[in-house]
């Protein structure tokens, strides 16, 4: 049984990298040249006239967000446009009726968003070696906080898509609530800049715990505890995966 859900887990693992990387000029290459416009803007342009943040660079500074937010946007994206298609299309009740427990078909749909979000991620590492010299401050903190945060926003992905009537709805969050908290989520600054009253406000947006313990792993500077960091990822991970299998075991949104 168990040689069954993992060859059924493989199945919708490489059915959701073939699917994204047929069209890796859609998925791929666009986030890249964002994040090289993010740099020239923002990191040589922008970054020169502000100078250093926290004893780095502006640059220094701002690439680690960025390469986080990159891996947000394509992890929450990729898990909703594909598990709406499927269920758009009808496809998603086949895999409910099929012997396969529904933790394997949301872990299959969330990994495809993780490594399509790590792909790029990855790729968008490689670009920003182009405009500074990026520093390991600590490896695990790194693989570890880009890997959960990847998690987070898959799972949140599929959880539109669950809710989602049309394409379109799929776009809503992403447009005013994902991006709002991703640009606000200390990408471009130091939240030690704001005043206190607005310190605390941006401590209730959880992109601000993920962005800070990834620069963490890079630069060794935070605005945030990595205890607290670490501790919102995983109860993110644990309510939203909650919530999931509840919608998908009992067929909300996905049964006609």
């Amino acid at each position: 049984m168990a040689e069954l859900y993992w060859t059924a887990f493989k199945s919708l693992v490489s059915k959701e990298i073939r699917r994204f990387m047929r069209i890796w000029v859609q998925t791929i290459v666009p986030p890249a040249i964002t994040m090289t416009l993010y740099f020239i803007i923002f990191g040589n342009l922008i970054g020169s006239r502000i100078g250093e943040m926290n004893g780095f660079s502006y640059m220094e500074y701002i690439v680690p967000g960025l390469i986080m937010m990159s891996v947000i946007t394509n992890s929450y994206s990729n898990v909703a446009s594909s598990f709406f298609s499927a269920k758009f299309q009808k496809n998603i009740e086949e895999l409910l009726v099929a012997p396969v427990p529904h933790h394997i078909i949301i872990c299959g749909y969330v990994m495809g968003g993780v490594i399509r979000g790590l792909m790029v991620g990855a790729m968008v590492t490689a670009v920003s070696l182009f405009f500074v010299d990026l520093q390991i401050h600590h490896w695990f903190i790194i693989v570890s906080t880009v890997f959960l945060t990847s998690v987070v926003f898959a799972l949140g992905g599929l959880i539109n898509a669950v809710f989602a009537d049309t394409f379109d709805d799929i776009s809503i969050i992403p447009t005013f609530i994902l991006t709002p908290l991703t640009y606000l989520g200390g990408v471009f600054y130091s939240i030690s800049l704001l005043p206190e009253f607005w310190q605390g406000v941006s401590k209730i947006n959880p992109i601000v715990y993920m962005v800070n313990a990834f620069r963490y792993g890079f630069l060794g500077v935070s605005d945030v505890g990595i205890v607290a960091s670490f501790s919102v990822l995983l109860a993110f991970i644990v309510v939203l995966y909650t919530i999931a299998y509840r919608l998908v075991s009992k067929g909300i949104g996905l049964r006609s």
